[in-house]
């Protein structure tokens, strides 16, 4: 072995790197099929963003895409396809026993694939785990196959990525709601949140101090344990485990894409073995590579290293087209109530009749009083998190709501709707008209809240809600 890998040779990360790897095949798996079910309908030739309208206001140079050369619905489908091949052949082992060559350009492969729909996937692609995945796909190529020694640069950069994702966090709640230092904002965040599961109405009502407890546990984990990460063993361990420990509380209280699973993922590389495995030569040709890597991880860390010290902090934002060394962290404000948009339509000749109108349903957010929330996450329900952030565009004030002015896609969305479009009803839980269009179209502003255990009990009812006012008023095709 020469020396140059002989110094970053870390033999003990042997098994974390095949928990890593696999379990980052089977995020991308889960990314590309999201694409497969949901992009066409979306950003598709005939969606609410379409992506082949786009491409004609950008380049390459400012958004890498292989879709720069041809956009088809036919061709998005089969990059997903490929992607979620290859992702599907990492994830059971395949490719991680692989020549070098072939391992790095696999790895390269799905991150430029799954860059490519990123890169045109406009607001329905804006979340910070886009680059979040992105970023560990591309590294992930320089970890090598099993059949060499793992090296030290990779579990860094990746380390470092895990720390900018837990400590932006947590100095951009500090920097933000007031509710992070009083110790408060888990009063509200588990009834407020995109999407709650099944056990989000149990953490909500759960007593304050648990509230307070839990708010205190994320500081801690966000803001103190990941220093650790870069400290001699085991206290990188035990680091790892608090974040994971940290981020399996997040999985069971709530549904964030894979935003919480992509974090325990990196945090594995913090596990390490004592048994003394025995690999072939890493050759010089890959060892430089990974050098070069390092130096550019190293240029690429200065905005977002600035960024974490800075007052105006940027949250979910990378400096590059890429999508590498970005800027993480969520939540910096919560919600203090949630608000609902629920889409209705009639098909009776009076849109000011009252008794005609039925509720769209979508399979994750709340409409429905009854329903309890369903558990979705790893998988991302892109158009479900989209309508969460419509109330956000308008101003309620004593019950009243001011709305000055309404989203393309939801315009979109809505003439779709008018048509019973087959690609956008599939994005939905329930289509309330199933043999014809309806006439109208409206949308009602909600006040939704979860119900008390006497008031479930009462009403069998999982969400109770107020009327605030009217956000959409009845349209038609013809209006």
């Amino acid at each position: 072995m020469g020396s140059m890998s002989d110094f970053f040779e870390a033999p003990q990360y042997h098994f974390a790197r095949l928990i890593f790897e696999r379990s980052l095949g089977g995020i991308y798996f889960v990314a590309f099929l999201s694409a497969f079910n949901q992009f066409t309908a979306l950003l598709g030739e005939k969606g609410l963003l379409p992506a082949n309208e786009y491409l004609l206001s950008t380049n390459f140079k400012h958004a890498p895409s292989l879709f720069h050369w041809k956009y088809s619905d036919s061709l998005l489908k089969m990059v997903c396809l490929v992607g979620m091949f290859l992702s599907l052949l990492f994830c059971i082992g395949f490719l991680g026993e692989a020549s070098i060559l072939i391992h790095m350009m696999s790895w390269l492969f799905i991150y430029f694939l799954y860059l490519s729909i990123v890169n045109i996937g406009q607001d329905f692609y804006s979340f910070g785990w886009e680059t979040m995945l992105l970023e560990a796909g591309f590294f992930a190529a320089f970890m090598g196959p099993v059949t060499v020694a793992p090296s030290w640069i990779p579990i860094i950069i990746l380390r470092w990525m895990l720390f900018r994702t837990e400590m932006g966090a947590g100095l951009i709640k500090l920097r933000g709601d007031s509710c992070w230092k009083d110790f408060t904002c888990l009063y509200y965040h588990h009834e407020t949140q995109p999407l709650p599961n099944p056990l989000s109405r149990f953490f909500h009502h759960a007593p304050k101090w648990i509230h307070r407890f839990g708010v205190g546990f994320s500081h801690f984990c966000q803001l103190v344990a990941p220093v650790g990460l870069f400290l001699p063993q085991p206290i990188a361990f035990v680091s790892g485990a608090l974040l994971i420990l940290h981020q399996f509380a997040l999985i069971i209280s709530g549904n964030y894409s894979w935003l919480n699973w992509l974090t325990i993922v990196l945090a594995t590389l913090t596990f390490y073995q004592t048994e003394t495995i025995t690999f072939a030569p890493t050759p010089l040709w890959f060892s430089i590579i990974q050098y070069m890597v390092l130096i550019a991880a190293i240029i690429l860390s200065y905005r977002p290293l600035l960024n974490l010290f800075s007052s105006n902090q940027y949250m979910n934002y990378c400096w590059n087209r890429w999508h590498l060394v970005g800027a993480y962290g969520a939540f910096g404000s919560v919600t203090k109530k949630r608000y609902e948009v629920v889409i209705e339509g009639s098909d009776e000749i009076d849109p000011n009749d009252e008794t005609g109108w039925k509720e769209y349903i979508f399979k994750g957010k709340p409409t429905k009083l009854n329903r309890l929330p369903p558990v979705v996450a790893p998988y991302h329900l892109r158009l479900d998190w989209m309508i969460w952030f419509l109330p956000f565009t308008v101003q309620v004030s004593r019950k009243k709501l001011y709305v000055g002015g309404h989203r393309r896609y939801f315009i979109n969305l809505i003439i779709k709707l008018l048509h019973n479009d087959p690609a956008i009803l599939k994005l939905l839980g329930k289509n309330p008209f199933t043999n014809h269009p309806p006439k109208f179209i409206r949308a009602k502003f909600y006040h939704y809240q979860f119900t008390s255990k006497e008031e479930k009990k009462a009403s069998g009812n999982v969400w109770k809600r107020e009327l605030i006012g009217e956000f959409l008023p009845p349209v038609s095709l013809n209006n």
